[in-house]
């Protein structure tokens, strides 16, 4: 779900209180708060020797000891609108970066209405070959042991 698309739920329901269900159906404590609305871009190069770039707007949560702290969509829209330049397009996806025991990051996938409550799905974040025309399980030899930094595309040992 893109910002644009995260923006007209909360406006759609501004009185609701928020609730984001992890991919695993738990869910972050309703007295989270957003500590961050951020602009991430991810500059990299791949197995293969490609530049790329991502980019996303990450919602840092965070959840204290203030258990009656409760987050409304209007607020968290409230707080979107602050963020002006720091996002650059309103067609970034949007994630939400959790702890628990360590810190991830989920993209928003769905939103719904339960019971008075605006829902939003987290899915999950995978890792990828993204060079898999020089990388494909059968072309590729054993990964070396020893000197990983020694391996060029197209080497074999991806």
């Amino acid at each position: 779900m893109n910002i644009t698309e995260f923006l007209s739920h909360l406006t759609a329901h501004a009185d609701k209180p928020l609730l984001f269900v992890l991919p695993d159906g738990g869910f972050i404590p309703a007295h989270f708060h957003i500590t961050e609305v951020g602009h991430v871009k991810k500059n990299f190069i791949d197995c293969g020797g490609t530049r790329r770039s991502a980019e996303s707007c990450l919602l840092q949560t965070w959840t204290a000891d203030d258990t009656d702290h409760r987050l409304v969509a209007g607020k968290l829209s409230m707080i979107f609108g602050r963020a002006g330049d720091v996002l650059p397009s309103h067609e970034l996806p949007v994630e939400v970066e959790y702890e628990d025991f360590s810190v991830s990051q989920f993209p928003v996938t769905d939103a719904s209405v339960s019971d008075g409550v605006l829902v939003f799905q987290l899915g999950l974040k995978h890792t990828d070959c993204l060079a898999k025309e020089l990388c494909l399980p059968g072309v590729c030899g054993p990964v070396p042991t020893v000197n990983l930094l020694g391996c060029a595309p197209g080497s074999g040992c991806c």
